[in-house]
């Protein structure tokens, strides 16, 4: 039987006859994807001085990745690297996406910058980086946030960053 799940992340719709094991756009765990027969999740949230500011370095975070992944799909010398920076690039724009709507602003394109390389190595290695870093922020974030929502948005990202972190690794190999 076909069914609409919503993630309770991003708050986008899946058709399927069960929940994946991440949501296809953000990445957010299968605990996180919920029929959707129920209302959505609010992005509509109280936050404090503390909280603002790290769902603001939060956004700035997920568009810095974004913009150097869609570089790097587009000048990485590997093609399996090419499909993976893109793929990445997609994850962490809709993470961005996830950050404006708690802040309450516009939707916005996000393009590549010319800060990657052409070695797919280099280009593995600050994907690395990056996502060794955004997982430390995510995980402090989620531990100091009083919102419950914005805790539960820190948490799941945590979880994805980690995957992505594995991914480099990997090829790092």
């Amino acid at each position: 039987m076909i069914k609409l799940f919503r993630c309770k992340i991003c708050g986008d719709p899946y058709i399927g006859e069960a929940a994946p094991s991440r949501c296809p756009f953000c990445g957010a765990y299968e605990e996180f994807l919920v029929e959707a027969v129920c209302p959505g999740e609010t992005f509509d949230v109280e936050l404090n001085e503390k909280d603002r500011a790290n769902v603001e370095k939060g956004l700035e975070v997920e568009i810095s990745n974004t913009q150097f992944y869609f570089c790097a799909a587009e000048k990485t010398d590997d093609e399996e690297g090419k499909q993976l920076f893109k793929a990445l690039g997609r994850v962490e724009a809709e993470h961005a996406s996830i950050w404006r709507k708690i802040l309450k602003l516009p939707k916005e394109r996000i393009s590549g910058s010319e800060n990657c390389s052409e070695s797919n190595r280099e280009n593995l290695q600050e994907s690395h980086d990056r996502e060794d870093m955004a997982i430390k922020f995510y995980a402090k974030a989620g531990a100091e946030a009083e919102n419950e929502r914005v805790k539960e948005i820190f948490k799941a990202l945590v979880q994805v960053e980690q995957d992505h972190l594995k991914l480099s690794e990997e090829r790092l190999k």
